[in-house]
């Protein structure tokens, strides 16, 4: 099975108000084949930095405990509160066991450190479809990623893509 690049986004909420938008987009662009979904956890974290976990979409409990150990994995964080911690830290060891190093300790990325207190986060584990093409035509011509990064609506004035309004307008969207 040919798999697309994958992608986790870590989206942030200050004060969230979800009404079923971001689940509705996610399933339009899994009908246009565009992404597929692997997995999406939401994250609320208190005041006092307590985490209560909860899975995105429609799947049953036992589904959602099934592929909350994808971020699980990656992350050290399950649906099922410390038996899912311990589920993804042990899916982590198993691929450490068989050579697979996921991050360096220069690398990790402590996402739940980064999620403030008192708001939340939605972490949507993405496969990119569309990508497949173009990965697969870098690999034939030797070529491989080097980096990658969502570039901030701000930084796009000083090329030209967005007019300051317009992306002090999305900056004020997208931060905490």
């Amino acid at each position: 099975m040919t798999v697309g690049p994958v992608q986790l986004l870590v989206l942030g909420f200050s004060q969230p108000n979800f009404h079923g938008e971001i689940v509705a987009e996610l399933e339009r662009l899994r009908a246009s084949d565009t992404v597929r979904v692997i997995d999406a956890l939401a994250v609320y974290k208190d005041a006092a930095g307590e985490i209560e976990v909860e899975h995105l979409g429609n799947l049953s409990r036992e589904e959602a405990i099934e592929v909350g150990s994808t971020i699980g994995a990656l992350i050290g964080l399950g649906i099922e509160g410390e038996e899912g911690m311990a589920a993804g830290a042990e899916a982590g060891a198993e691929a450490g066991a068989e050579g697979l190093e996921v991050f360096s300790d220069e690398e990790a990325w402590d996402i739940l450190a980064d999620i403030p207190d008192d708001s939340a986060a939605a972490l949507v584990l993405l496969e990119h479809h569309w990508a497949v093409p173009l990965r697969d035509a870098l690999v034939r011509a030797n070529g491989y990623r080097i980096s990658d990064a969502f570039i901030s609506p701000l930084d796009l004035v000083g090329i030209g893509l967005l007019s300051a309004e317009e992306a002090v307008g999305l900056q004020k969207q997208s931060a905490p």
